[in-house]
């Protein structure tokens, strides 16, 4: 077996060797513009967010043509392919294939009807008030039972920490809590590493069969890491494995909900819960429920509050505003600290300068930064660019935040006061600032996100001053899932100081 599949790969370099040589051969005779060739593609792959960015904006209309297909930057074409055309423009099986192992036939990885059905069921429970009182409830207990008390630790003790790590630890407990009513405890003790122990088990599964999943972005042909997967050997193998554990761990969740349901005729408030309260689905269908939400909520949010972090470590102006306006909102409720750990959720939504300076970290750094469509039918966008029928179409949230043609010659400042008109925070169309997606795909949980957000970054705030080791060094970034600050945040933390 080893030697058969040494001889295939020795047959498939010769067969890729010969297709760049094709490629390169075709394209130097038709064009000297080779900035989005194959070639450039595979030079620039470990800065793919600032290349696509380059060309983006050496581009008078912000659209480029490239190797990997069309990348839009203007608001204009992105609210064509994610309104005006919305139909036209699906994620596609070329997108939803490479993650179909991992999230089946989730929200996240589905088209037509069958991401319309579960759409229509997540939105009526993202609506009620219920679920946002849950999740801030959540957010509340884990935050004063484990955050707070960690770092308080860490500011006696000196010791640094990985506040990335931290968060992310954080982030996961709260999603596998409002995803299926569980809690993993994974921030109780973040330097445990029990082998025996199920939730860090599911927790390091979930975690390499993320980034295995998308390593699969990475291939230039697609065939490259599918016969790796019929073959069963190298990341495709690894990841077959844990896909298999993620899978068992949600199934018995799942089976045991349902189990419950029929012993005592009750369920939790927890989304799991509501999904087979209101519906008759299939054992394996709300499995994939239960593995996208927990994908959804477990990296986004810590990823953007850790380059949050990072971005005001070295703005002290804009701490003191945002500490400020903490102490104005803690003055107003009557209580202290010890009475209320926690901001109330409309005590959080007050929280003006807060809310801009996180949009202001998410404009520079999204925590999904580059999206994927499919062209069904041959198409021509606003700016008059032809996409033909099967042709990619990708639009960089990077790269719009970047833009001086939407945010001015100042785009590469920190400046949550552009986000705010006498003080009140404003928002900006989601066409120019699809953070959180735009039109009929908008984010659900987008609300939940921010409360989440700045409901932690209140708590920290207001108790402790976090020193980033390093902090005027550029941080390198890491897109996998998401874009996190590759080699993680180390920061020291210190007691916040309070005069009279």
């Amino acid at each position: 077996m080893e030697t058969l599949t040494l001889s295939i790969a020795a047959v498939l370099l010769l067969l890729l060797a010969s297709i760049l040589w094709r490629l390169r051969h075709v394209q130097g005779s038709k064009t000297k513009n080779r900035s989005g060739s194959l070639f450039e593609l595979m030079k620039n792959s470990h800065r793919i967010l600032d290349w696509t960015t380059e060309l983006l904006h050496d581009s008078p209309s912000g659209t480029t043509v490239t190797f990997m297909g069309v990348i839009i930057s203007n608001p204009s074409n992105v609210e064509h392919i994610l309104k005006n055309r919305f139909e036209n423009y699906p994620k596609g099986s070329g997108f939803t294939s490479v993650l179909s192992d991992f999230l089946g036939s989730g929200i996240f990885n589905a088209d037509g009807e069958h991401w319309r059905l579960q759409r229509k069921t997540a939105s009526l429970e993202f609506s009620t008030k219920a679920i946002r009182a849950f999740i801030h409830s959540r957010v509340r207990l884990e935050s004063v039972s484990r955050l707070i008390p960690l770092l308080s630790s860490a500011a006696r003790s000196g010791e640094q920490l990985n506040l990335q790590d931290l968060l992310e630890f954080f982030t996961f407990d709260n999603a596998c809590q409002v995803t299926f009513g569980h809690d993993p405890s994974l921030l109780s003790s973040p330097n445990d590493d029990d082998p025996l122990s199920s939730d860090r088990q599911f927790a390091k599964a979930f975690e390499e069969a993320a980034q295995l999943s998308v390593r699969r972005f990475s291939h230039p042909f697609p065939f490259i890491w599918k016969l790796q997967r019929f073959l069963n050997v190298g990341s495709e193998g690894r990841l077959k494995e844990e896909v298999a554990k993620v899978q068992a761990f949600a199934m018995d969740v799942v089976q045991e909900r349902k189990r419950k349901r029929d012993r005592t005729g009750s369920l939790g408030d927890d989304l799991l819960s509501r999904f087979i309260a209101d519906n008759d689905y299939s054992d394996e269908f709300l499995r994939d429920i239960v593995i996208s939400f927990v994908l959804a909520g477990r990296d986004t949010t810590a990823a953007a509050i850790s380059w949050f972090f990072w971005l005001i470590s070295t703005r002290p102006a804009v701490t003191d505003l945002i500490v400020d306006e903490i102490r104005s909102v803690r003055a107003k409720c009557g209580k202290t600290m010890e009475q209320e750990p926690v901001f109330s959720l409309d005590q959080v939504r007050g929280m003006d300068y807060l809310h801009a300076a996180l949009a202001e970290s998410l404009r520079l750094y999204p925590p999904v930064p580059l999206q994927t469509r499919t062209c069904l039918e041959d198409d021509l966008l606003p700016d008059g660019t032809p996409v033909r029928k099967g042709q990619t179409v990708m639009y960089s949230s990077y790269a719009m935040g970047r833009t001086e043609r939407i945010w001015g010659q100042d785009w590469g400042e920190f400046r949550p006061e552009r986000w705010l008109e006498k003080g009140v925070f404003r928002a900006v169309s989601p066409f120019t600032y699809p953070v959180f997606h735009a039109g009929p795909r908008m984010c659900l949980g987008k609300e939940m996100a921010h409360i989440q957000m700045k409901a932690v970054a209140a708590a920290l705030l207001e108790r402790f001053e976090i020193e980033v080791v390093d902090e005027a060094k550029e941080r390198e970034k890491d897109l996998g899932m998401m874009l996190r600050i590759k080699g993680g945040l180390p920061v020291r933390i210190r007691e916040r100081m309070f005069l009279n």
